[in-house]
């Protein structure tokens, strides 16, 4: 015992000795920052920016995952000839010719493929995405109104990547079955959009709304031109087929996840790692740090009767119309009627897309510029660049289909056409924050849900025209594009706007009003003081 108390006292002394130098305080604050250091890196990176690129991550992956299935299938499925009654091979006089596979012509291989499917079934199967996405998004847009968007965004991304891992088991079980797990799939990334809305409505500032957005949606158009591109590169140098494309996509969506909820946050005022600079500057711009829970009901009400609302809720589906014909159908066409092999197939049907991009990217900048500036209004933008991001893709891919079989001239035909797609992404696509930071989740739920309605009838439609897959068949489908684009364009000129609705906050209102009503008495109870003679009705 007393050796016991001997050591404890001098133990005891020590630790008073290293207060009284200040060696104990030293080495304690040395621990703490090694432990800090990680979070003083990270904060050194602009948290707003963070985000921004990992919703453009979360996107891509989103979007690899549902459209990688449009080329894979042309290699999952048997390949059908028409043929004559001598048995030979017979080509459609509207298509373009291909070579026939001969061993001094091997450039273009058969491919075996596991799936007797018909051009119909294989629209089923490609639109059965689209019916499950359509029921998501407006519980979608609540909850991460209600909850925050980093677990509702989080959480939508992993089932997909689960569902994509069990493509390969569920096409092999049958058609129905992987029809099922399309729609199941749909189910989980039908809130990806409206938590991103919610999210930016916290961290993108007004005069960067386009370029932080167009950042995030982005991700739609690497998400194609991966989804193409390194597609057809698994299909054809990975041995084993078309099962590693669902295998390798749905694992980088499981990485996304994790690196998703380790890096991002609902809102800056929940965020350790941001500097108190950018949390004050984001303070000053967007007037609120931390997500509003005390918005009241829903104003359900005048969201649905809303004319700016209906505007880009049509001017969407005729937009989703464009972009899910060439997402699941453009592969087609390039295999079925211009015959291009696996690899050059996947390289140029992501070519739209990545000049998509591009465009997305430097227009977004252009629309900040030009607010910047004052040199046209908010909705003149709006609807100026919604405009060009609809009529010149619908005439560039219907000048493809008259071309006939240039393969050039086809491949730049889509290209240019599609690229005018990008200026979408600072019209349509932000528009829903400018009409309502607040309920910006619920709109965007209601205009990517409805406009959903394309990508449910898209694939089947041109499976139902597309029989013989002619180049005369194909002609119509781009006409109807066409046709839609523009139509639905007009009315977004007519009835669309940027500027923010008087519903966005009624509590504001009320406060208004009532501070505008004391505000009148306080003035007549003055008037009343100074001149008694009008308190006692005098005539």
């Amino acid at each position: 015992m007393r050796i016991l108390k001997f050591r404890c006292s001098r133990i005891s002394h020590r630790v008073l000795f290293y207060i009284h130098t200040g060696r104990f305080f030293r080495r304690h604050r040395t621990d703490a920052k090694k432990t800090t250091t990680g979070q003083q890196k990270l904060a050194c990176f602009s948290q707003r920016y963070i985000l921004a690129i990992m919703g453009c991550a979360g996107v891509a992956n989103a979007l690899i995952m549902r459209a990688c299935l449009s080329i894979t299938i042309t290699q999952m499925v048997r390949p059908s000839n028409h043929t004559s009654e001598s048995g030979e091979i017979y080509h459609d006089p509207d298509a373009c010719p291909a070579l026939p596979v001969t061993p001094a012509n091997p450039s273009k291989p058969v491919h075996p493929g596991e799936f007797d499917w018909d051009e119909k079934t294989q629209g089923k199967i490609l639109s059965a995405f689209y019916y499950g996405y359509i029921f998501t998004h407006i519980p979608g847009g609540l909850l991460s109104e209600k909850f925050g968007g980093k677990y509702t965004l989080g959480l939508g991304i992993f089932s997909t990547a689960i569902f994509t891992l069990l493509t390969p088991w569920a096409a092999r079980m049958g058609s129905d079955e992987l029809i099922a797990l399309r729609f199941i799939e749909g189910l989980g990334e039908g809130t990806t959009f409206p938590a991103l809305c919610t999210l930016l409505a916290q961290w993108a500032p007004p005069l960067e709304r386009s370029k932080l957005s167009s950042i995030v949606f982005a991700g739609v158009q690497i998400g194609n031109v991966m989804a193409n591109s390194m597609s057809s590169l698994i299909l054809e140098f990975i041995p084993g087929g078309w099962p590693w494309v669902f295998y390798i996509f749905g694992g980088v969506g499981m990485v996304w996840c994790v690196l998703w909820c380790l890096l991002c946050y609902n809102d800056p005022s929940s965020h350790p790692y941001i500097t108190e600079k950018e949390k004050r500057y984001l303070q000053e711009t967007i007037g609120q740090i931390e997500r509003k829970k005390d918005l009241g009901p829903m104003p359900w009400k005048a969201i649905l009767t809303s004319g700016p609302v209906w505007a880009l809720i049509i001017a969407e589906v005729g937009h989703d119309w464009g972009l899910y014909t060439m997402v699941t159908d453009l592969p087609k066409y390039m295999n079925d009627v211009m015959h291009f092999s696996v690899a050059q197939n996947g390289i140029l049907s992501s070519l739209p897309y990545l000049v998509m991009w591009v465009f997305s990217i430097s227009t977004s900048a252009l629309a900040d510029w030009l607010l910047k500036v004052e040199y046209m209004s908010i909705t003149t933008l709006r609807r100026s660049f919604a405009t060009l991001g609809a009529v010149v893709p619908g005439l560039g891919c219907l000048a493809a289909s008259y071309v006939g079989c240039d393969k050039v001239a086809v491949s730049v035909l889509f290209t240019a056409g599609m690229g005018f797609m990008g200026f979408c992404y600072a019209s349509l696509r932000v528009n829903s924050l400018d009409l309502s930071p607040n309920y910006s989740g619920t709109i965007m739920a209601l205009v990517n849900g409805i406009g959903c309605i394309s990508g449910m009838g898209t694939p089947y439609i041109v499976g139902i025209l597309t029989p013989n897959r002619s180049l005369k068949e194909w002609r119509v489908v781009f006409w109807i594009m066409f046709v839609i684009l523009t139509l639905t364009n007009f009315v977004y000129i007519f009835y669309g706007t940027g500027e923010v609705q008087p519903w966005n906050d009624l509590s504001e209102q009320e406060t208004s009003s009532t501070d505008d009503k004391r505000t009148l008495k306080e003035k007549e109870s003055n008037t009343t003081q100074d001149d008694p003679e009008k308190s006692i009705g005098v005539k």
